[in-house]
């Protein structure tokens, strides 16, 4: 039996360590697979398996900021990395991420795609950076784009909105792909403009965390990898209360909040996280840093 039950094995190697070495492995990116995360991977899975057709299928994933969008993801395009081809020009890329420009711009976002793939980017008209991608992206056999902060699109006039979602339609009709939008609320918003567009793409929503059973078993996951000796409990009801309403129910700010009380902890020679540590560990909410900046 593990010394340490309460921890994820990985996790267990690491607490006999010094302190500094914890808080180095502490501060690597870690996914941590909750349910309702497990269950949008599928169905991006799902996409990539999905045969070719005319009208391919299409989702939206919606979130508020920091709640764990773009986390996703990169995860589910990691779990899809690019192959190489030998003896053919593009190498296999079933999988793309790329993030919609500041602005709706049809060059801009087809320079942002080469660029993501070490491609050329032509320097001349608007026409010929889309065959450019077309040509590119049948060749590398892409099945799914990803597309982050497409809420951007409001950031131009009705005009320039219409004419970035058209541009999607048309790759993913061109091209036979899926095509997932990431964006906050406000994303739902963009899309309505264009009935097509509003039909084709699903909502996937990842809603602010509740004081509920899936709240408290995220908390045992965060739990298992913060390598302390001693179990925190953070699932029991005062505690995760507490975080609850610190982290302000986004699983980034979450993450933050656990991490920084682990260093102190660390720092501070304690073997598990208390009220008090949470207090003491210099973390400042969502709402905090914005009555602060008013004040600046």
């Amino acid at each position: 039996m593990s010394k340490y039950p309460h921890l994820h094995p990985s996790t267990a190697e690491q607490v006999e360590l010094d302190a500094a070495s914890r808080i180095t492995w502490l501060k690597r990116p870690r996914w941590i697979g909750y349910p309702r995360a497990q269950d949008i991977l599928a169905k991006l899975e799902d996409l990539v398996d999905h045969p070719r057709e005319a009208r391919m299928p299409n989702m939206l994933l919606i979130g508020g900021s920091n709640n764990g969008k773009t986390r996703l993801i990169q995860h589910f395009a990691q779990r899809h990395p690019a192959e190489e081809n030998p003896g053919a020009e593009y190498m296999i890329a079933p999988v793309l991420y790329v993030q919609a420009p500041p602005t709706p711009s049809e060059p801009g976002f087809y320079s942002g795609i080469l660029n993501a793939l070490f491609e050329s980017v032509p320097t001349s008209s608007t026409d010929a950076k889309r065959a450019q991608v077309i040509r590119v992206l049948r060749g590398i056999q892409l099945k799914v784009l990803i597309i982050d902060e497409l809420h951007n699109v409001l950031a131009g006039s009705s005009v320039k909105q219409q004419q970035f979602l058209n541009m999607i339609k048309f790759l993913g009709n061109e091209l036979q792909i899926s095509i997932v939008g990431c964006g906050t609320g406000d994303l739902l918003r963009a899309v309505s403009v264009d009935p097509q567009i509003q039909n084709r793409f699903l909502p996937e929503l990842l809603p602010k965390w509740q004081m509920d059973k899936a709240f408290r078993q995220l908390l045992m996951s965060f739990e298992r990898v913060l390598p302390l000796p001693r179990p925190s409990n953070l699932h029991e009801s005062m505690l995760a209360a507490k975080i609850l309403a610190m982290s302000e129910g986004t699983i980034g700010e979450l993450s933050i909040l656990l991490n920084q009380a682990a260093i102190y902890a660390l720092r501070h020679g304690e073997e598990q996280l208390t009220a008090e540590t949470l207090n003491a560990c210099g973390y400042v909410s969502p709402s905090d840093r914005t009555r602060l900046a008013a004040h600046v």
